[in-house]
């Protein structure tokens, strides 16, 4: 018995059981004349070893990181060529997974936490995709000609610590994977920016919270703009401790501008350092340094608004100006509360989510007129509703109204109370009204996706799907790393009968969240009702492995759509399929 690290890549074959169950002899022919005439030659010539072939799949053994990743691109390349003239119901494809690790070598063979996770990085690859861990990630990165991107950190089965896990673009004009074409995204027709998180300077780790919820606000002021395109807070932030290009950062995004900058907070005095960046040439187009009283942070925050509006040639409107007047000084330690709830909220947890609220409870204790805390707190509640966390309170809905009534009363002119409202209602089932909250929401911030997705589900779930779809799209392209607007996106596709997008949009979303176990149900109903019976039965497994007590009857209770068209289909694949006991 050896111990040794290797490179270990781990693929298989997508669909391989329905494949053999429509051509047995055919599928092993061409897998065979594959992996003589491709496979075998690719793995030699990046001086690798096949340790095994295990039916629909192989494990392989490298010396090298970055011989396993060039050999795993070269490998997709290949076989994607070799099946471009094949039946669309026959066509191989692998997915792949690379990890660094030691492993244990025992008569040839291998095993190991090494390989396990190998094979589990495997199953998160789309078809025709490779995922790296992220040892493997750190020794490519530079030497192989590759744009990576980092799927964050993945619970693996039976791995102890959550693995990083980066997953390398393969962009090629492939049909057979539509979940998989990555589009680039085109610039606006208006001034387009995106903000990055700004940096902690303090000095101090407890701080982040406050460099965060500055970044939020300024970003909240700018998207108030109509002459502006804003990219939302969630996409901002996944490029968060990262230090990434700001060339790439536009092309991500789709945008034209980055804002950028730190954050120094002592005592009573706050300094911002914050300027703007072309991510064409990456020159300085405006920069900016504050020094001020922790009171005058609103003051700051419009400042900079301002001048950045004022930099890109930006006119606001009669409204826009107005609704800027008159927002005085805030109570330090409420709005101090009103960070740290909203910090706490984005971790998107029960416990985190129960914690958000003792904050907010705090921040309107000590200013009872401070309207966003309201609107946070009333969110706080409707995620614990839809998702039956802190259920204690069977009234969470109710009290999550009564509470986005507030915010908009004490402040008409914030979208965030409205777009809380919208989405509250609509759970309620008082769509109509529902529809009015969010459309007054996208009023007052042109920019913001939350009230572009609360007036999508109130469209929705009264029927008017393609409407919905496009109010969806459109949050999506403001937040393009907010997935669920694509199982959103997907379920009015769904129910308009336009199979083909519904499927593409529901592997994107499992794509980059491969542990949602609704958007796994969806997608096992959508091949049920088009009698893809087989993929069916392999989605819904992967969604039991997930999530053992999942009910396809939750929807039911928690989707308030008003007719039955979605039901039925939903239901019906499912029956189909055979998923219904």
């Amino acid at each position: 018995m050896e111990r040794r690290l290797a490179a270990i890549l781990a693929a298989d074959v997508v669909g391989y059981t329905a494949l053999m169950g429509t051509d047995e002899a055919g599928t092993l022919h061409r897998l065979t004349d594959l992996r003589e005439k491709i496979l075998g030659p690719l793995i030699n010539e990046h001086h690798g070893r096949i340790v095994k072939l295990m039916g629909d799949g192989l494990l392989v053994e490298f010396a090298s990181a970055v011989d396993s990743v060039a050999c795993a691109m070269a490998w997709q390349d290949r076989v994607a060529q070799h099946e471009a003239e094949s039946d669309a119901s026959k066509i191989l494809q692998f997915r792949i997974g690379i990890n660094l690790g030691d492993v244990i070598a025992e008569d040839g063979d291998i095993h190991g936490d090494g390989v396990n996770i190998a094979a589990r990085l495997e199953g998160l690859a789309e078809p025709g995709g490779i995922c790296l861990s992220d040892d493997i990630y750190r020794h490519a990165k530079g030497k192989i000609e590759a744009r990576f991107e980092d799927m964050g950190k993945q619970d693996l089965k039976n791995v102890a610590d959550p693995v990083r896990v980066y997953r390398v673009a393969v962009e090629r004009p492939d049909a057979t994977t539509p979940a998989t074409v990555v589009e680039p995204l085109p610039l606006p027709d208006k001034p387009s920016i995106a903000m990055l998180p700004f940096d902690n300077m303090s000095g101090d780790p407890e701080q982040e919270y406050f460099a965060d919820g500055m970044t939020e606000d300024i970003i909240t002021d700018l998207s108030k703009a109509s002459g502006l395109f804003v990219i939302a807070r969630n996409s901002s932030f996944a490029y968060k401790e990262k230090n990434p290009d700001v060339r790439q950062v536009c092309q991500e995004l789709g945008v034209r501008y980055v804002l950028e900058g730190s954050v120094r907070r002592a005592g009573k005095r706050v300094r911002i350092n914050a300027q703007l960046i072309d991510g064409i040439d990456s020159g300085h187009i405006w920069a900016e340094r504050y020094d001020r009283d922790l009171e005058d942070i609103f003051v700051v925050q419009d400042e900079v608004t301002r001048e950045i509006v004022a930099a890109l040639h930006v006119e606001l409107t009669t409204p826009e100006l107005e609704r800027r007047e008159g927002k005085g000084r805030p109570n330090t330690e409420a709005y101090d509360y009103f960070y740290r709830g909203r910090a706490c909220m984005l971790k998107f947890d029960p416990k985190s989510t129960l914690e958000s609220r003792r904050m907010f409870e705090r921040a309107i204790e000590l200013d009872p007129g401070l309207a966003q805390a309201y609107a946070w707190l009333s969110t706080g509640y409707f995620i614990d509703h839809i998702n039956g966390w802190n259920a204690s309170n069977t009234g969470n809905l109710d009290i999550a109204i009564k509470l986005a009534r507030q915010a908009c009363e004490l402040d008409q002119n914030d979208a965030v109370g409205y777009a809380a409202l919208s989405l509250c209602l609509s759970w309620h089932g008082a769509l109509e009204e529902a529809e009015q909250a969010a459309r007054r929401a996208i009023e007052l911030d042109p920019n913001n996706p939350n009230g572009y997705s609360a007036l999508g589900h109130s469209l929705d779930f009264s029927g008017r799907h393609e409407q919905a779809a496009e109010m969806f799209r459109q949050a999506f392209r403001l937040d393009p790393q907010r997935d669920f607007f694509l199982s959103h996106l997907g379920r009015a596709l769904f129910a308009m009968g336009q199979y083909a997008e519904a499927e593409v949009n529901f592997k994107r979303r499992l794509f980059r969240t491969p542990e949602s176990d609704t958007t796994h149900a969806y997608l096992a109903a959508l091949y049920g009702i088009q009698e893809r019976c087989e993929e069916a039965r392999e989605v819904w497994q992967r969604l039991l492995e997930i999530n053992p007590d999942y009910d396809p009857e939750h929807s039911r209770v928690t989707l308030p759509y008003r007719d039955s068209n979605w039901f039925d289909r939903f239901y019906g694949g499912l029956e189909k399929a055979g998923l219904l006991s």
